[in-house]
């Protein structure tokens, strides 16, 4: 703090001086730092002096300086958490096709279940080879309930519905999960959305309710309820998984939920694959192994990796999306038919996104 004690015939030797390597960083009060931009003619908020008596370079920070670049860094940030989270959107935008085809001649139960064990048997050899250190304890439990929404709830109910509403129709439902999740992430994180945030997403999921419902001819089918119940464990399973993933990381988050429900899954899945019939469809088998490399594996690898970065609520809104590349690759892989009508959901769903990615999310520090 040397600078602060010159006086100002001595403050007058310093000179404007190229931006160098850095020997130390001297942050400044609002005050200190206008008395020295007045003595280097109002330099703007980042400038270098050279101290010509001890013949090293300082750099003058001031606390605004700080705050813009701490900002700067937060949205850069969160926009990689976004990117990344689109990524897995996409990924998991095939599951309900995929599974589709994979009910057609497998079980739904074998599917929910053979999938997490067979992503299971790939992420062991990852953490072993790669020498993750092993979680502790209490996140040995967090993981478990992480697995409870994204292993066992989600697969399971969803897996089922598919053999009473089409991949198109169950796209639509889960279009709600943006607003679960962030109704999740308020209550077991620390994450306050805007008012702003709150309304595109009820407008958001408002939409493709309606539509849903559209297509359901005005009411709720049995498999509806079967996907409600599958979003309110996928919305479970994120935030517990996002929180995992802040402490573990993305892709050891999911790998290590697997491993944690191993146990229950390799006897369940010797156990029905005892049913399989003789003769199951090729196309049946890419869909189940979709699902479990990509749905069950690669996609938490970006998603979790997302919400930790970006933040639950917010990156949880690419989700709204979700139904309108649910309904293309359903066309694309299944042949069903998709109206004008959607293309106009889509496009007022898709501003819902991008005016939320902008509302502000606050997050409520710890009281640890």
């Amino acid at each position: 703090m040397f600078c602060q004690k010159l006086s100002q015939p001595a403050m007058s030797q310093f000179k404007p001086f190229p931006r160098l390597k850095l020997d130390c960083v001297i942050t400044l009060k609002d005050a200190e730092a206008r008395t020295i931009g007045n003595l280097q003619n109002h330099w703007k908020l980042l400038h270098e002096i050279e101290c010509r008596s001890l013949g090293k370079s300082v750099l003058v920070e001031t606390k605004e300086e700080q705050r813009v670049l701490s900002e700067n860094k937060e949205r850069s940030v969160e926009f990689q958490g976004w990117l990344f989270g689109m990524l897995g959107m996409l990924i998991f935008s095939l599951t309900l096709p995929m599974t589709r085809l994979a009910v057609e001649s497998l079980s739904p139960y074998f599917v929910a279940s053979g999938r997490a064990m067979l992503a299971a048997l790939v992420g062991l050899p990852i953490l072993l080879i790669t020498s993750q250190p092993r979680p502790t304890r209490l996140q040995w439990k967090g993981l478990w309930l992480a697995g409870l929404g994204v292993i066992f709830g989600f697969p399971v109910l969803m897996t089922v519905a598919m053999q009473l509403v089409p991949a198109s129709h169950g796209g639509v439902v889960l279009g709600i999960l943006p607003l679960t999740t962030a109704i999740t992430s308020t209550i077991l994180l620390r994450e306050r959305p805007s008012v702003g945030f709150w309304i595109c997403g009820v407008f958001g999921s408002a939409a493709v309710i309606i539509f849903s419902l559209r297509e359901g001819g005005g009411s709720f089918q049995s498999g509806d309820w079967l996907l409600f119940g599958a979003v309110i464990s996928a919305s479970y399973g994120y935030v517990k998984g996002a929180e995992m993933s802040a402490q573990l990381g993305g892709w050891q988050t999911i790998c290590w939920t697997l491993l944690s429900w191993s146990p229950i899954l390799l006897p369940a899945t010797l156990w029905l694959s005892q049913d399989l019939p003789e003769e199951v469809a090729w196309s049946s088998w890419i869909g189940f192994l979709y699902v479990a490399l990509f749905s069950q594996f690669l996609g938490f690898f970006a998603w979790y990796k997302g919400l930790a970065m970006g933040g639950v609520a917010r990156v949880s809104q690419t989700q709204l999306l979700m139904p309108f590349f649910v309904l293309f690759f359903s066309w694309l892989l299944l042949g069903e038919a998709i109206g004008w009508e959607t293309f106009l959901f889509a496009g007022f769903v898709v501003a819902t996104v991008a005016i939320g990615k902008r509302m502000a999310i606050r997050r409520q520090p710890s009281e640890d």
